[in-house]
């Protein structure tokens, strides 16, 4: 399909992600911005500003050390913009409109503010905002969709994909990247897979907020794709605070593998790129755990990053949405159960127009 004559249509897709410092000096500023987003702190506003502030000071120091192991900043910010270059072309590829890929970052540049501005400067005539959160949920999907509709004042007709759970390219994607570790660790025996994501506060979860459920309904359909060979679990790391979070924590089921004889294979479930809870908090800090621990294997899945299926997955969802309505479409054939009320699609799949 290369070199169509295009139509004159312009399409923008919008990649939502959480950001990351790209500088040492950029990290308490970056902090601020996490723990001033009322999703993430619900709090009014003359509370929740000074508690972010003596947060973003408390947890600076251990923050830019874990930065300075990654050479002083968050990959995530090039990762990400990789990722758009290559939907990019795939997408011009099978198109005949005008298309150009951007990104929006939550905490830090390039900002909501920034991107609605270059996306109002391109004129489309239809935006998809795509977040690169496989899984909704209220502290990450939703507040990257509300910080967007807050910012954008250009034209075009806005289509919003909430979530992509089970999405076939991203299935796809998981299996290969873990039997791709599993061949280079030179096939192991006696070895849990471990799919890790990020883990929220049991009030989160319990209020409807669907992630819990999308993550667990993921590890189940790659498990169920890679074959009944493999013993895993799934959970949940990164608790912070004194709320108790979902679990089994990544620590708890690490430590279980080794009381019962078991190495382990760890997977990044809930992040589809590299950062500074992949590179530092498995690659090192569970690492050191499993070390002394004395387990026979520690093997490190990475992140999807630019992995063929993941990004055609990625094609696939935002081309989907064209033939929508505006509004908030999932990105698979999931849909939450009921009770999830936090979901912004819901069980009937139809979500509210902009």
């Amino acid at each position: 399909m290369t070199g169509r004559p295009k139509t004159g249509r312009r399409l923008a897709v919008v990649l939502l992600n959480l950001g990351g410092p790209d500088s040492l000096k950029a990290v308490q500023p970056f902090l601020f911005n996490l723990f001033a987003d009322p999703a993430i702190i619900a709090a009014p506003a003359l509370i929740r500003y000074p508690l972010a502030a003596l947060i973003s000071v408390i947890r600076g120091k251990m923050a830019r050390a874990n930065y300075a192991m990654m050479g002083g900043a968050s990959p995530l910010g090039p990762g990400t913009r990789a990722q758009a270059d290559v939907l990019q072309a795939i997408l011009a590829d099978q198109l005949d409109e005008t298309v150009k890929v951007f990104i929006a970052m939550r905490y830090w540049r390039p900002t909501s503010e920034e991107t609605a501005l270059e996306v109002a400067a391109f004129a489309p005539d239809e935006i998809v905002l795509l977040p690169l959160y496989p899984q909704f949920s209220t502290t990450t999907t939703a507040s990257s969709v509300k910080a967007w509709a807050k910012a954008y004042r250009g034209a075009g007709k806005v289509r919003s994909v909430c979530c992509y759970p089970l999405q076939a390219g991203l299935i796809e994607a998981h299996a290969t990247v873990i039997e791709s570790a599993w061949e280079r660790a030179g096939r192991p025996s006696g070895v849990r897979l471990l799919f890790s994501a990020h883990g929220l506060p049991e009030q989160v979860i319990e209020r409807g907020d669907p992630y819990q459920g999308q993550v667990e309904a993921l590890a189940e359909a790659v498990a169920a794709r890679l074959g009944e060979r493999w013993d895993w679990k799934v959970c949940y790391q990164s608790r912070v605070g004194p709320l108790k979070w979902i679990g089994p924590t990544t620590l708890e089921c690490i430590e279980q593998a080794a009381a019962e004889g078991l190495g382990v294979m760890i997977t990044p479930i809930a992040f589809v790129s590299e950062h500074v809870e992949t590179l530092v908090e498995l690659d090192h800090d569970y690492a050191k755990v499993a070390k002394r621990l004395n387990l026979a294997h520690y093997i490190r899945v990475p992140a999807l990053g630019l992995q063929q299926d993941f990004v055609e997955g990625l094609a696939d969802i935002a081309l989907a949405a064209l033939n929508t309505d505006a509004g908030v479409r999932p990105g698979s054939a999931y849909l939450c159960p009921r009770q999830r009320s936090g979901c912004p699609v819901g069980a009937s799949g139809e979500g509210p127009g902009r």
